[in-house]
This record gives C-alpha cells, sequence and structure tokens, in this order.
C-alpha cells in the first residue's frame, strides 16, 4: 500500500491509533501520512470545500489551526470583490498577499482578479500551496518564495494588497499591537497605498481599531469585525486613500457550517462613524418585568462597542451603561445577538431568590457589570449548568443588583 493509498483509506480513522500500527505498513511515510489524515479532519470542519477536493496537501497541524475558516475567507472574499468593482475603468486587475501563509484568504479571494500572486517566506508552505492552487482550480496565480518587504518594493501597481502580518514575537509570545507585527504595516504604510488601489488588513480581533486607525494616518475605510459562531475571530480593515473622512464599520457573525445552497448565513449591523455622536440614554422607566425581551449583542458588536448605535438602530433601551443587555416590549427581527424573553425578575434577597428559584437544579448563567463571577453567583445559587432557563445577573441604571431568568425565543 502506497502513503497515499493509505491516507485515502484511513482518513476517517483516528491518527493516534493509526500510529500504533505503523509496523503493519513498512511502506507507508507514516507521520506525513498521519499529517495530511490529521489535516484532512481539520478541513472537514474548517475547509469543507477543501476536504472535498481530492488531493489537496496539508500543512504541519498549527498552520491548520492558525488558518482561516472557510466562512471567513469567503466573507473576505465578498469584501474584495466588492472593493475590486468600484475601481474606474479597470481592465486588468491584480492582487498580491504578501503574508500567504497556507493559501486559504488567498485561495477565495484571488478569485476576483483576473491575476494574483502569493508571496510567503516559508519554502514548505509554498511548495503546499504550489501544489495545491491548481488542484483547487485556481489558474491564474503565481507564487513567490521571498520576503514581504523585498517583493512590495519591487512590485507593480496592483487592485488589492492582503496582508495578514505574523502576531507572534520571537518568544512566541501573541502581540496586539500592529508596530509589534511582522511585517510592521505602519512602516510599510506608505509604499502600500502608491502600490496598491486598497489594501486588506487581517488582524488580530483583541487589537484597538480605534488605535488602529489613527496609527495607519487615516487610511483605513472600513473596518470588519468578524465572528463565527458568535466567537470573535478576526478583524479586518479596508486601506485606501480616496479622502473620504467618514469610516464604516461591519460588525459580522458567521455560521461556520454552509447551508444547503452552499452558504454561509451571517448576520451584520454596519453604522459609520467621522463625528461624535449623541449618547443614547439609558430607560430606567421600562419596567423589567415578565415577557419584556431582552437583547444581547453578538461578539462581534461587543467588540465594536456601538451601544448607543444600536439601541438607536433598533429602538431599545439599555439597563444600564455598563451592563450592555437592553431591553424592549416587542420582538425585533434580525437584531445582531440573542434574543429572550424575560420570565422572572429577582433581586439577591434571601427570600426572593428561594421564591424566584424555588425547585430549579440547573441553568445557563452570564454576568454584565455585576459583583460576583459565574463561578461565585453558581455557587451561591447551587445550581448546576445547563437547561432550558438562561439567567442574566446585571445592575440596573439605579444601582440596583438583579436576575433575570428568561428563556431563548423560538426565532
Amino acid at each position: 500500500m502506497t502513503t497515499s493509498e493509505f491516507v485515502k483509506q484511513f482518513r476517517e480513522s483516528d491518527p493516534r491509533k493509526l500510529a500504533l500500527q505503523a509496523s503493519r505498513y513498512p511502506d507507508v511515510d507514516m507521520p506525513y501520512a498521519l499529517n495530511q489524515i490529521q489535516g484532512w479532519q481539520t478541513a472537514l470542519r474548517k475547509l469543507p470545500s477543501w476536504a472535498a477536493c481530492d488531493g489537496v496537501v496539508y500543512p504541519p497541524h498549527l498552520n491548520m489551526e492558525q488558518c482561516s475558516s472557510e466562512a471567513t475567507a469567503r466573507y473576505k472574499q465578498q469584501v474584495a470583490r466588492r472593493w475590486a468593482e468600484r475601481i474606474p475603468n479597470a481592465s486588468r486587475t491584480s492582487m498580491t498577499d504578501l503574508t500567504g501563509g497556507f493559501g486559504v484568504d488567498f485561495s477565495f479571494t484571488s478569485r476576483c482578479f483576473d491575476c494574483a500572486t502569493y508571496v510567503e517566506r516559508n519554502a514548505s508552505l509554498c511548495d503546499v500551496v504550489g501544489a495545491n492552487l491548481p488542484r483547487l482550480g485556481i489558474r491564474n496565480a503565481q507564487v513567490k518564495c521571498a520576503e514581504a518587504e523585498a517583493v512590495l518594493e519591487q512590485l507593480e501597481p496592483q487592485t488589492m494588497i492582503f496582508l495578514d502580518p505574523a502576531r507572534r514575537d520571537e518568544h512566541g509570545a501573541k502581540t496586539v499591537l500592529i508596530a509589534d507585527c511582522t511585517p510592521d504595516v505602519c512602516q510599510l504604510l506608505s509604499s502600500l497605498m502608491q502600490k496598491s488601489q486598497f489594501v486588506m488588513l487581517k488582524l488580530s480581533p483583541m487589537l484597538d481599531w480605534h488605535k488602529a486607525i489613527v496609527d495607519l494616518d487615516g487610511k483605513v475605510r472600513e473596518v470588519h469585525i468578524v465572528s463565527a459562531d458568535g466567537e470573535c475571530k478576526e478583524l479586518l480593515l479596508v486601506l485606501a486613500s480616496d479622502g473620504t473622512p467618514e469610516v464604516q464599520v461591519f460588525c459580522v457573525d458567521i455560521l461556520s457550517r454552509p447551508d444547503s445552497e452552499g452558504q454561509y448565513p451571517r448576520s451584520e449591523f454596519v453604522y459609520s462613524i467621522g463625528g461624535e455622536a449623541e449618547p443614547q440614554p439609558t430607560n430606567s422607566k421600562l419596567k423589567i418585568q415578565n415577557s419584556t425581551f431582552l437583547f444581547e449583542p453578538n461578539a462581534s458588536v461587543m467588540k465594536a462597542g456601538c451601544f448607543d448605535e444600536i439601541a438607536r438602530a433598533y429602538g431599545i433601551s439599555a439597563i444600564s451603561r455598563n451592563s450592555h443587555l437592553f431591553l424592549s416590549d416587542r420582538e425585533i427581527d434580525g437584531f445582531p445577538g440573542r434574543t429572550f424573553v424575560i420570565d422572572a425578575v429577582t433581586t439577591m434577597n434571601k427570600r426572593q431568590l428561594r421564591q424566584t428559584l424555588s425547585g430549579m437544579k440547573q441553568a445557563n448563567i452570564a454576568v454584565r457589570n455585576f459583583p460576583l463571577s459565574v463561578a461565585e453567583l453558581r455557587k451561591r445559587l447551587k445550581l448546576s449548568d445547563g437547561g432550558d432557563t438562561y439567567i442574566f445577573a446585571t445592575t440596573t441604571s439605579d444601582g440596583d443588583h438583579i436576575l433575570m431568568l428568561t428563556h431563548k425565543t423560538k426565532k
């Protein structure tokens, strides 16, 4: 049995168990085969269209874990296409990815352009990507093994330049400042803007995007805060020199698994910044009671901090300035987050707690602007985790500590 035959036959098996059977397959390059099987299994979850493509070669496990998911890569593809279509009189469009990595983002964004160049300083990754691109049906691309800075210096003008700077320092620690990433986009900014119509920059979701706008000298035109299944995954900035003072912010939450039509459903909240918005006052007059709807924004909205904008857009009221929970007497279609119905409200008074929680054994607990942690509150309430009840512990605008017992809406 050859190595490729072994991979194809056992790709759904447990790599750890296969490793114990290595002596039974002397003709198989077992370390390589196990890496390919593990890579395929990761791709099945993370890159389903790649997993469905025979012959794709997978890199070491760390590269697979760090690469973009198909859901977020397809989102970048849509952003790139929209911006490329804005370019007037573009007879031939082009893009260069200066930090190619495993090539997931490149494989999707490159399809929006007539020609594309993948750049990566790791020779092994270049070999892998060079073999994979034709198998994925991408024939408009070339692969360059080189440093990003050297390629940028000699680069002909492009429609788009893409960068995903390394976010770990020489000791392996994560960095969250643009200036600490490799390559340093701030130092390259002038060249990047001279060599491209627009730049797409992928950064850590931990980065302070308000500071990034300042650090990038007013060139940011769009900020995309991208979450998958409720977890903030990446920060995507689009830079251009069109002189527009306004910055659009996209708070996006994508489902990581495609639907029956192969699409990745998402919710999206978009707003603009450029001037100081009037704060949205809390509404302490709206009584927190049974059948009131409770709204919890998704991770992207939380990262954006656009709570006043959310309140204005949907006509909802904040429980308090720091709760990041909202109320309304009506249900709202398309809210970017989760919606609950309030079944009961209690203070932390022991008697009230006993009455309200009578017979309850388990609940999902979240705290927002509350003096106890989830673990501390769970211990005090003597509730195990799980069930259909969701308890939100928070502080009202009047300073009262309350618990809201809720259940999810059916939508």
